[in-house]
């Protein structure tokens, strides 16, 4: 049964700054069984990837509406993925692998507002949120309230 969209979950790969990763990569990490490395999930956590160089990648279908549709679950956020979409960029590490950090590059900083911008101005009721903002992570890594108001979004 589908839900209303409630929030767009913003997320990191939890990579070291200027590590490539690639959308075979991610499904591997969250479809693969856990005795394989993976998480055993059924579907990936993210509804779309930004990459270094600013592109944006689909990995989960959707059909953009207003609602959550059971293809369209992605398992970005446990108790929110039935009302969510998630968006992930690549990085969020510092190069030592360990230390979290805002490593967005200026093209991933460009996509992530262009992409942002243009979901709000189709859903401007659904929240825009970091991942730490509902779970104890670091996840992804800079303060997505402030980054909002930055590029003139006010959600309160």
């Amino acid at each position: 049964m589908k839900k209303p969209l409630r929030y767009l979950v913003i997320h990191c790969t939890a990579t070291p700054e200027g590590r490539q990763v690639s959308s075979e990569e991610i499904r591997r990490w969250h479809i693969a069984p856990k005795e394989k490395g993976g998480r055993g999930w059924k579907q990936v956590g993210y509804t779309d990837m930004i990459h270094l160089n600013g592109e944006v990648e689909r990995l989960v279908a959707n059909n953009e509406d207003e609602w959550v549709d059971p293809w369209e679950i992605t398992n970005g956020a446990k108790g929110y993925n039935g009302r969510s979409r998630h968006m992930v960029y690549v990085g969020g590490l510092a190069s030592d692998a360990k230390t979290p950090k805002d490593t967005r590059t200026r093209e991933q900083l460009d996509s992530m507002r262009d992409y942002v911008l243009k979901f709000h101005s189709k859903h401007p009721k659904v929240k825009i949120i970091g991942h730490k903002e509902i779970a104890n992570k670091a996840c992804p890594c800079f303060d997505v309230q402030e980054w909002l108001l930055s590029i003139g979004i006010n959600q309160k």
